[in-house]
């Protein structure tokens, strides 16, 4: 029994926090279709490739990283509309991962083909359906404040709540009360006081924590 063409690819939802707020990595296409628009870093599966395998090879070869580096890619969703693709009938297994503003800086110098942009204000509209993986990225993404320590994932090893409130005000796109998200942080048992305080400061030096060890 013959069968018509069908292939699964990986797309990559690699964000940030810049200086404007969270931004996303995106790749400018080369090859039709969509040649010259913006998409989500991205690749077919080997035939006899792992999902996870394949969401790594493109993470070195489309974004710059080594083999290992990149910290967590999670697996995000399945998108499967029979018109994602005039090609061919193809399903993307869609990965996400929230990483240090320098680490997609440093991939977006070394590419001419890649950039950062601010996910509330695509420069354009993306290939194929990226912007509905990007939407539910990030759907995900502000989720996953309420029940994991995500956010220090673009946080240095030392911090102050002050810097830990501006990521996830920047991944949730609003203002969050001081007090209240400060309670909230030291309930949930992620942090702890490193007992000295930040060095230089153009506020009164503030207490540095840590990720807790688990």
């Amino acid at each position: 029994m013959s069968h018509p063409p069908f292939a699964v690819t990986v797309d990559l939802v690699l964000m940030t926090v810049t200086g404007s707020g969270l931004a996303v990595l995106l790749q400018r296409r080369a090859e039709e279709p969509f040649a010259g628009h913006l998409a989500l870093p991205g690749g077919f599966v080997g035939i006899d490739e792992p999902l996870d395998a394949a969401a790594r090879r493109v993470l070195a070869a489309k974004a710059g990283f080594a083999p290992g580096e990149g910290g967590w890619l999670e697996q995000l969703y399945t998108f499967g509309d029979p018109a994602r693709d005039p090609r061919m009938r193809t399903v993307s297994v869609a990965y996400f991962a929230l990483l240090p503003e320098e680490r997609l800086a440093s991939a977006v110098g070394d590419a001419d083909d890649l950039m950062l942009a601010p996910v509330g204000d695509l420069p354009e509209p993306l290939a194929f359906d990226h912007a509905a993986i990007l939407c539910a990225a990030q759907d995900r993404l502000r989720g996953k404040l309420d029940y994991t320590p995500v956010a220090l994932a673009l946080l240095p090893d030392a911090f102050t709540l002050r810097d830990l409130q501006g990521v996830h005000e920047a991944i949730l796109g609003k203002s969050l009360n001081k007090p209240a998200f400060r309670r909230r942080m030291i309930d949930t048992g992620w942090i702890e006081a490193t007992g000295t305080r930040e060095a230089v400061s153009n506020f009164r030096p503030a207490e540095l924590y840590r990720r807790k060890p688990s």
